[in-house]
């Protein structure tokens, strides 16, 4: 398709859609003077934040540039489904941004047996540490996630942001260089998934320590280790921690005592 072709559809496609979009389901006024059905474009314009000049320059095929951004926004202004959105994107030669992935399906039974598994702390986390089920236990070590807003209910966001956190594990500066090699290792494989680079803006703007070590380019892979905790209430806690893969891109976690004395501590914490 020639470029002049690609643009005088996309201006038929934007017109079809601005011709049936109902003014009245936008909040404006129907008006006696309104000749043209649907919206007009200085409306829409207005609507989606553009100038008019720029999109009546659209809707004429005029060879001019076109942001991903601009076309989205008129995507939502309009209130287009999935398919037509795609097909906007393709006719304004830009490529479809990453669409974010559902929240994963959690099976009751996995629900319950992250709870069976107290009193040793067990908790399912996504592919960026978001924390999706905990039992009691793993909540006593972290304290209270109903207090928390949802985005900051991640595992690697109480880990650099929390000063609970910075008490409570014994080896925190090993710790905190472990998760953020193990997020870029993520990122990488997972680029598509805005998830991810939100959660990187976020804690770079947190967390100085977290920044110092994104800006290192360090990386690592998860292995199976053995924690010290110091808990407020019980006192020293050690820990081996596994990770086993679930369904929908979660993992489970758990930690298991290492000696007698953490077992006990463990029992204390119901």
């Amino acid at each position: 398709m020639s470029d002049l072709i690609q643009r005088k559809e996309l201006a038929a496609f934007l017109r079809s859609r601005r011709e049936a979009t109902d003014p009245v389901s936008m909040g404006l006024e129907p008006g006696p003077r309104r000749r043209t059905p649907g919206l007009r474009r200085e409306e829409l314009a207005q609507l989606s934040g553009v100038s008019v000049t720029w999109y009546t320059w659209l809707e004429q095929a005029r060879d001019i540039s076109v942001s991903r951004q601009v076309i989205d926004s008129l995507a939502r202004t309009l209130r287009m489904q999935p398919d037509e959105r795609a097909h906007l994107f393709t006719l304004a030669g830009l490529a479809l941004p990453a669409e974010r992935p559902a929240p994963p399906h959690l099976d009751d039974t996995l629900c319950r047996l992250v709870e069976e598994l107290g009193p040793n702390p067990a908790c399912v986390i996504s592919l960026w540490w978001d924390l999706l089920v905990v039992n009691d236990a793993y909540a006593s070590m972290i304290g209270d996630l109903n207090q928390r807003p949802e985005p900051e209910r991640n595992t690697l966001w109480i880990a650099f942001t929390d000063k609970r956190a910075r008490d409570l594990y014994l080896d925190w500066d090993a710790e905190t260089q472990q998760l953020a090699g193990q997020l870029r290792v993520q990122l990488a494989q997972h680029a598509e998934d805005p998830r991810g680079h939100e959660l990187v803006e976020a804690l770079q703007a947190a967390s100085p320590r977290f920044a110092e070590l994104w800006q290192e380019q360090s990386i690592a892979r998860f292995h199976g280790s053995r924690k010290r905790f110091h808990h407020p209430t019980v006192g020293d806690i050690t820990l081996d921690y596994v990770k086993l893969a679930a369904a929908d891109d979660t993992n489970l976690i758990a930690f298991l005592p290492a000696d007698a004395s953490s077992r006990r501590a463990l029992a204390s914490l119901r």
